[in-house]
């Protein structure tokens, strides 16, 4: 009965959905691996009677099955989404109400993994982002940004949020607001608060509620400006398309970890509120050691 059934629902899959072929190749493979399925995990043939039949429990299995066998997140959502789509037809052409699959949710994709620039880029990115400018204090500016972020683990947003009285006096660290207006204590290096002053120096805030970085016009620069810079500043350059604002961040962790950073401060540093967030970074050092690896081994 399965050989039947699968060849019916692609038939209306074909028909009325107007699938492409492509489509419809790959929901016939996923069908028919999961009819297979049915038919060992339940015992007998597949048909109406088994299918109307399954629990939740045997979904379940299926998925577990499909990940037991190597399928990521991202396959095995697409393969209960052509599962979903044929109990759908099974609904309409043979009364199959399909309760129990509808109780079993996508898996979800798992978050990319922060993609850091290397020591060289983002050395870069910090010390000749103020070329885009004629303007002084502009370029000046642009170089106190991206030195905070890459210096100080900043997210974009944080630095702009910044007014004067927020700077911090002598060698005291940065009050920063992050997200939840939760506030952590940032240091600066030498090399930050330098630049920060230097800026300063050439355009003064004026009250303790003045933005510390502004605009031509006057008011908090906004951070599509600032990207929109940083994206010329890389092309001009060569550098690599993932060269953005928070991608200095994402550096400033990375680079941290491979120096021997502790886990925990560099969690602390960033304001993040679990340290599974931040535990990411440990893969991304991974990654890159087995890119290493791949590059240079002659076996590889």
């Amino acid at each position: 009965m399965s050989e039947p059934l699968a060849a019916a629902f692609l038939a209306w899959l074909g028909g009325e959905r107007r699938a492409a072929a492509k489509t419809l190749e790959t929901y016939g493979r996923d069908i028919h691996a999961f009819l297979g399925f049915c038919g060992r995990h339940v015992g007998g043939e597949p048909d109406i009677a088994m299918l109307r039949g399954l629990r939740t429990a045997d979904f379940r299995a299926w998925i577990a099955a499909e990940a037991k066998a190597g399928s990521g997140n991202a396959t095995r959502a697409r393969k209960l989404s052509a599962i979903k789509t044929f109990f759908t037809f099974l609904r309409r052409r043979h009364g199959v109400d399909g309760a129990a699959l509808a109780l079993i949710t996508r898996p979800r994709r798992a978050p990319p993994l922060p993609r850091a620039l290397n020591l060289v880029d983002a050395r870069k990115v910090a010390e000749d982002i103020g070329e885009g400018h004629d303007i002084a204090w502009m370029q000046a500016r642009d170089t106190a940004l991206m030195l905070l972020l890459y210096g100080a683990g900043l997210r974009i947003n944080e630095a702009l949020s910044l007014n004067a009285a927020d700077m911090p006096a002598a060698d005291d660290a940065l009050r920063v607001t992050g997200k939840g207006n939760k506030q952590r204590i940032v240091p600066l290096l030498p090399v930050v608060r330098e630049a920060l002053a230097a800026y300063l120096s050439l355009h003064p805030a004026t009250t303790r509620d003045t933005p510390i970085f502004r605009g031509l016009r006057g008011g908090r620069l906004n951070a599509g400006v600032v990207q929109r810079q940083l994206r010329d500043f890389r092309r001009l350059n060569n550098l690599p398309e993932h060269a953005t604002p928070h991608a200095l961040r994402h550096s400033f962790a990375t680079h941290l970890l491979a120096g021997g950073g502790d886990l925990r401060a560099i969690q602390e540093l960033l304001g993040h509120a679990s340290l599974s967030t931040t535990q990411r970074y440990t893969d991304v050092d991974d990654a890159e050691l087995l890119e290493v690896w791949r590059r240079a081994h002659p076996r590889a």
